[in-house]
């Protein structure tokens, strides 16, 4: 990252400084890799005469004017992208008059030619500190300052920031800097409340949109004028509606930015970005084939996530990045509590948040990278890849537990108290923590230190004797801790005892209790009969692994999975199952057979369709290598009789296809999709519309029995965007070292989008073709340190992940990582991420072991 700005020098800045007002002008008229920036900043400086800097990346400046002298713009470091501002006076007003470059990676002002009208469509992302590659600025988050907008554009373009426009003049005869004449519009952004620089926003292009109104906030769509038809506009809507009431509600203060824009943009680079007044979405939620409602579900809980930000995260702003999971955390959690109270999807959101957050957040815990919640952040390149489990979902988790302690009412009469004391400024996590500590009367300091300031994830197993009639003489419930995280933590959870009832296993029992140190007993069981399942962690009030005894696992096997009558408690089983697999605990092709005899049972699609991945990433990784064909065969049949008895047109017809095709390999399965894809064996109900033709394209390709013409010819059916990125992947997946070796060119090459990047990298790196994928092991590792050097954060980082040889299961690649790191001493953040990389061969290992021990 140029420049990368340290926390030492942030508060150095903050301590010089207050920054009053942006005033930037644009002019996006003028070609296709440059844009005109003109910015005007007024600030104060605490001690004039200091000196200071401020940032502008990848910029041809032109002039500088400090006070009305001219700076001399060559002491402009474009390798770090600061401008030098020497001899501040006690108030200061700064003119810096600069072409700046558009992106292709999704981050600053990323420039998108649609393929389908070749319309320009224009998206600014600023997290963490990109918002110096539109305008010249002060680029952290405690230097908020009023921001005011005005952009010269083609007559034909929405224009949308921060605040609503105050006017839109027409220019009929523009004449541009380099000769460009044509029709213009200029629009004006009135300065909006103070702000931090990376919730600053501009997105730019003939962009379609619906626009309505609810309690007196006007609403704004937005999507790509090719993509309006499948724009489901009624439920964002609605969603968004309930967002607005039970925040409102619970937090006790009016959403603070006027209007409110939700824009689905082109070749994004995350699910969607909280900028005050004009959230920016992933395009994928544009839905313009059938899904299912797991990915309603996940876009609802994307808009209330980014809803929640608008109080937290923007209305109060952490100080530095070390509190990202303040704003992260905080949003996950209320977006999964609004949709639990206030939506569709009631209770049933919980089981979401245990099966999918907490599973991300327990894999990233466990890695050599793990960190505690409040993370150490000693400059920007260290919160780059702080973007992560724990960071959202672990933090999430904590606070559920946070809540189950002090109480609902107790916390979020604490976030108003935090609201209300802190608008429109800076926080650390002890100003949260203080207002929680007056709202609830409990001291937070020591659960502070054991949740916030440590890392890992505990593992909590139930320990037993019983007497001659099957009843308890003892339950204890024992927690570790592995040697190098020895916290054990204080945990309150409710332990579930479930017995057979006729075809179902009920709940018979629950205990509630707080768990302290490495065993506590548990009183309230003892002369209760066993049950045919404990259950620890019942309602998933903890965030802790949990072990199942022999009898517990032998109840799911034998069919208990499929028997719960509650959705939640099913789940946490299956995440049980999912968590003794990966830590090698149980044989994989237990798990791949719990998964095939009991995955009929899952009512919640957003879990069925978890498992199912899980079940191949198991088989194609974690199984003996020997045992691996007939496991995928397995699943393969399972899936065949479940696409046969699915009801037609249902969620889990769509669901068990998707995943069968995900998993096809043998001759007869490819037939099955290849069948689906000619139209001479479609499940009856099935709608093979453009996304499901890519899914079996890319099953077909990947299996030999598709090539390259093939592909293109699809995309001379689907030339669209998401067609384009679908190809490639295709195109990347084809089994054959010319292929492979065309992939990784382009991959390596510099010259894909951040969107077709990702596309490639996907194909390339298809979990069937390792044997393809031996060459590039050595090759990953020669390449990898330049380009972290030389390419964008976000794509370097896409890089470094999705090309590290994860497929090549075998010691030497974890010897060959550690012996980069130790000849080349890469950045601290390459080397998480290598490390991490390494990480997943090790546990593959040690899986695959297991797996050929139950041979």
């Amino acid at each position: 990252m140029a420049g990368n700005l340290t926390r030492d020098e942030a508060r150095e800045r903050a301590r010089l400084l207050d920054v009053e007002s942006y005033s930037v002008e644009l002019d996006l008229t003028e070609g296709e890799e440059r844009f005109e920036s003109i910015t005007t900043v007024r600030f104060s400086c605490a001690e004039p005469g200091a000196a200071t800097f401020i940032e502008l990346a990848e910029a041809k400046i032109r002039s500088a004017t400090l006070n009305g002298t001219e700076l001399d713009v060559s002491t402009y470091d474009a390798a770090t992208g600061r401008l030098p501002l020497p001899g501040l006076a006690a108030a200061n007003e700064l003119r810096v008059d600069a072409d700046c470059v558009y992106m292709r990676t999704g981050e600053g002002l990323h420039r998108f030619v649609d393929p389908v009208d070749q319309k320009v469509y224009l998206h600014s992302q600023f997290e963490t500190a990109d918002a110096h590659r539109m305008y010249a600025c002060f680029d952290q988050p405690d230097l908020k300052a009023a921001f005011e907008l005005s952009t010269l554009v083609p007559s034909d373009w929405e224009v949308v920031s921060n605040a609503a426009p105050d006017s839109v003049e027409t220019l009929e005869e523009h004449q541009g800097r380099h000769g460009v004449l044509q029709s213009a519009k200029r629009w004006h952004f009135p300065p909006t409340p103070v702000m931090s620089t990376y919730i600053t926003a501009l997105i730019a292009g003939p962009y379609s949109v619906v626009r309505a109104e609810h309690d007196g906030i006007p609403l704004g769509i937005f999507c790509r004028a090719s993509l309006a038809e499948h724009l489901d506009a009624d439920n964002v809507f609605e969603v968004t509606r309930q967002g607005f009431d039970f925040f409102h509600q619970v937090f006790g203060l009016r959403y603070p930015f006027g209007k409110y824009d939700q824009l689905f943009v082109p070749e994004f680079n995350a699910g969607a970005m909280e900028n005050a007044g004009a959230v920016t979405l992933l395009e994928d939620y544009v839905f313009r084939s059938r899904v299912t409602d797991a990915m309603v579900e996940r876009r609802a809980e994307t808009i209330l996530h980014e809803m929640a930000h608008m109080w937290f995260g923007d209305l109060v702003t952490m100080r530095w990045w070390d509190d990202l999971w303040l704003n992260e955390s905080f949003a996950t959690y209320m977006s999964v509590l609004c949709q639990a109270e206030a939506t569709r999807w009631g209770q049933a959101a919980w089981t979401t948040f245990a099966n999918v957050e907490k599973a991300w957040a327990y894999r990233q815990d466990q890695l050599p990278s793990t960190h505690p919640i409040a993370a150490d952040i000693p400059d920007m390149q260290a919160v780059e890849v702080n973007f992560d489990g724990i960071t959202y979902a672990k933090g999430a988790a904590v606070l559920k537990q946070l809540v189950a302690y002090v109480g609902l009412d107790n916390f979020l009469a604490g976030v108003r108290d935090y609201f209300g004391e802190h608008a429109w400024g800076n926080t650390e996590l002890k100003d949260l923590l203080s207002a929680l500590e007056r709202t609830s009367g409990r001291d937070l300091s020591s659960w502070s230190k054991e949740w916030l300031e440590t890392s890992w994830v505990n593992t909590l197993r139930p320990s037993f004797t019983t007497d001659d009639e099957g009843r308890f003489l003892g339950f204890d419930v024992l927690q570790e801790a592995p040697a190098e995280y020895p916290t054990l933590r204080s945990h309150r959870i409710a332990i579930g005892l479930y017995s057979w009832s006729g075809d179902a296993l009920e709940r018979v029992r629950r205990v509630e209790l707080d768990v302290v140190g490495a065993r506590t007993a548990v009183a309230e069981l003892v002369g209760e009969a066993q049950p045919d399942l404990i259950l620890l962690n019942d309602d998933d009030l903890t965030y802790a692994k949990i072990r199942l005894d022999e009898r517990s696992l032998r109840t799911l096997v034998n069919g208990g999975i499929a028997a719960f009558t509650d959705s939640l408690p099913r789940a946490l089983c299956w995440a049980a199952a999912w968590d003794m697999t990966r830590d090698a605990e149980t044989a994989t092709r237990d798990y791949v057979r719990l998964v095939a005899g009991g995955v009929h049972s899952i009512t919640d699609i957003t879990v069925l369709q978890t498992v199912l991945r899980q079940a191949h990433q198991a088989t194609r990784l974690y199984a003996d290598p020997a045992w691996r064909a007939e496991g995928l065969a397995e699943l393969s049949a399972a899936l065949r009789r479940l696409i046969d008895g699915a009801e037609p047109g249902s969620d889990h017809q769509l669901s068990f296809v998707n995943a069968f095709t995900s998993g096809a390999t043998s001759p007869g399965d490819l037939a099955f999709v290849q069948g689906i894809l000619d139209g001479t064996s479609v499940p009856e109900g099935l709608t093979v519309d453009a996304d499901l033709r890519w899914s079996l394209i890319h099953s077909l390709a990947a299996g030999g029995v598709l090539g390259p013409d093939d592909i293109a010819a699809e995309l001379r059916r689907d030339p669209t965007a998401t067609g384009e990125r679908a190809a490639a992947t295709c195109q990347a997946s084809v089994p054959t070292a010319e292929a492979k070796a065309a992939a990784w060119s382009a991959i390596t090459g510099g010259a894909l989008s951040g969107a077709m990047l990702r596309s490639t990298i996907v194909g390339f790196m298809d979990p069937d073709h390792a044997e393809l994928l031996q060459p590039y092991g050595e090759r990953f590792f020669a390449e990898v340190g330049r380009i972290y050097a030389e390419w964008s954060s976000d794509s370097a980082q896409r890089f470094a992940i999705g090309c590290y040889p994860t497929l090549l299961i075998d010691p030497a690649t974890v010897a060959r990582t550690q012996d980069y790191i130790s000849a080349s001493a890469p950045p601290h953040a390459l080397r998480r991420l290598l490390l991490e990389g390494a990480d997943g061969v090790s546990r593959a290992l040690r899986a695959r072991a297991k797996d050929a021990s139950a041979a």
